[in-house]
């Protein structure tokens, strides 16, 4: 064997006798051996570039620092008082729940790695996974769970997710296991389950607004605060939060993400303009039109709200003739009022339903007909009631009764926020209106007082007015008859015994198909009725750095929403085999 290998070796020339035959070649002949050589290196180089590249994938990587602007002031960082939409936005990348929703609204565990339903509907069990830990390194347990849960539940707390956690029993197996009993089978039960927990050896040692934790917030989110820059008067310019190592569902990618806080749009957009900052949350129709012609990244996706004019038969008894509600609803412009006021950044509705909450298609079909053909059908509906102009150019109906002549104007008031939107969409309702001959006359209230003076004592003839239905629990509270009256929701004072039947049956139906068609026979029930017009539903806007994957919007229930999945969102990226790819 060894005299074979010899003998092959034989077969190649020695180095020394390479060398020979190169100085034997004449200067033509080397330069050609020499380029000949480096077109060799060059091919042998490039080929082992592509095999390279054929191997590498793209992935992301830690580091990277994102900064982006939101409207208004934090106070408190915790899931319990959080409210306005800058504590909200703070708390859902500080705190974490047993559930979180993904990008989608699909429901994974977050804190929990697992959760047991009984077949009754009645029981949840959940089991926290073995290395979860709040940011200043202690521990989470059920303890936690359950104060912050009984916290909520203080009757000294506003939070519209109390309601939630009524009649809910608690009780703890152990350190890692808790039950929920619940009276009757609740099919938005486990989205409660996002709310997030709070740290009890923290919270438990002084009142819940006062504790300085409001401020210094420490939960087991994605991102834990590293710094909070405040002024002179105690306002808060930014928070710095810097990724969470320990965070249950991994570490995330971009390291610090800022978060600064301005008195209004216009400041805000000056900021982005200048650079100081890289997103920009909540965004107007108006402005996202320019950024995006100014080329900046604008991502948008319709809300679960529901826009809607209101009717409030008690007020005015023109509405409880639904020949005139058909009238207004064929009159107003929807197409018009999405363009003009949202600039198309939302979409036309005609039901209380938003058409992303269930996982099902409208069967009905919107009108084909013109707005022209609508008017005319208007027009038509209220000349054949007996309504005529009279000499202000508004519609009337005259009677006598013993000889009593009483005439009857065709008008009514629209009461709605001041917010330019809403004032807007009442102008352009009055102007559809006044086509066909009826009166309107619009009050607009600073939110405040229209929630204290003209909601709450239900002292209005219509209200344009915005309806979030973050579950479909929701459209129990604003179309069943037993909240009609504050602190109820029913804002149109809806009241039909079926409707209600089918949205107690809804509520504990857990069989999500036969919820859809009691859903189904609510919206047929709804439309006969015609308690409200239904408007639109707008788009949360959002512009976002052009740097950032992995990013996604695919369904969107409140603005603090787009952080659902921002541990998975990445700036850095690194080319690694992919036999070395996670």
């Amino acid at each position: 064997m060894k005299n074979l290998f010899s003998s092959m070796l034989s077969i190649f020339p020695s180095k020394d006798e390479v060398k020979k035959a190169i100085l034997l070649f004449s200067k033509r002949e080397y330069f050609i051996f020499l380029g000949l050589v480096v077109i060799l290196c060059i091919s042998t180089l490039a080929i082992l570039s592509k095999i390279n590249k054929a191997f590498l994938v793209t992935i992301p990587a830690e580091g990277g620092i994102l900064t982006e602007g939101i409207v208004g002031t934090p106070r408190f960082i915790n899931p319990i008082l959080a409210t306005s939409l800058a504590d909200q936005d703070l708390t859902s990348l500080v705190y974490s729940g047993l559930m979180r929703k993904d990008s989608s609204s699909k429901l994974i565990p977050d804190l929990a790695v697992s959760y047991e339903v009984s077949k009754d509907g009645l029981s949840y069990t959940f089991t926290l996974r073995d290395n979860i830990y709040f940011h200043d390194g202690k521990r989470v347990t059920v303890d936690d769970v359950i104060f912050t849960i009984n916290a909520l539940r203080d009757p000294v707390v506003t939070n519209p997710k109390k309601n939630n956690w009524e009649n809910v029993n608690i009780e703890k197996k152990d350190d890692k296991t808790i039950l929920f009993t619940i009276s009757r089978p609740y099919a938005s039960f486990l989205e409660n389950t996002t709310l997030g927990i709070m740290p009890k050896h923290l919270w438990d040692r002084s009142p819940i607004e006062l504790n300085e934790t409001n401020i210094n917030a420490i939960g087991s989110g994605p991102y834990k605060v590293k710094n909070i820059d405040k002024q002179s008067n105690g306002l808060i310019n930014f928070y710095e939060l810097e990724s969470y190592k320990k965070y249950a569902l991994g570490k995330p990618y971009i390291k610090n993400i800022i978060l600064k806080f301005y008195a209004n749009e216009e400041e805000m957009l000056s900021s982005l303009k200048n650079g100081e900052i890289q997103q920009a949350s909540s965004i107007t129709p108006s402005n996202a039109l320019k950024l995006k012609d100014e080329d900046y990244r604008i991502e948008s996706l319709t809300l679960p709200r529901i826009f809607g004019l209101f009717f409030n038969q008690s007020q005015n008894q023109i509405f409880t003739d639904k020949k005139i509600t058909k009238a207004i609803g064929l009159a107003i412009n929807k197409d018009n009022i999405v363009q003009d006021v949202l600039k198309e950044y939302g979409i036309v509705i005609d039901d209380p339903i938003p058409l992303n909450m269930l996982n099902y298609q409208k069967i009905k079909q919107s009108s084909s007909a013109s707005q022209e053909e609508k008017i005319a059908q208007a027009e038509d509906i209220l000349k054949k009631d007996g309504w005529i102009k009279g000499e202000d150019g508004f519609l009337e109906k005259t009677k006598t009764e013993k000889k009593v002549k009483t005439v009857t104007k065709l008008e009514f008031a629209i009461s709605t926020s001041n917010a330019p939107e809403l004032t807007r969409s009442a102008t352009l309702i009055k102007e559809d209106l006044g086509k066909i001959g009826i009166k309107v006359e619009i009050k607009t209230f600073e939110i405040g007082n229209l929630n204290q003076s003209v909601i709450r004592p239900r002292k209005y003839d219509a209200l344009l007015f915005g309806q979030i239905i973050n579950n479909e629990s929701d459209l129990f509270a604003f179309w069943h008859s037993s909240q009609r009256k504050d602190p109820g929701l029913n804002v149109a004072l809806y009241t039909n015994a079926k409707v209600d039947k089918i949205l107690e049956d809804a509520f504990i139906t857990t069989d999500e198909n036969l919820r859809i068609k009691k859903y189904a026979e609510f919206e047929n029930e709804i439309e006969k009725d015609i308690p409200a017009i239904f408007l639109y539903s707008p788009d949360f806007i959002y512009l976002i750095s052009k740097n950032v994957k992995g990013f996604a919007l695919d369904q969107i229930i409140t603005p603090p929403d787009r952080f659902l999945n921002s541990y998975l969102w990445y700036i850095e990226t690194d080319n690694v085999w992919k036999i070395f790819q996670k």
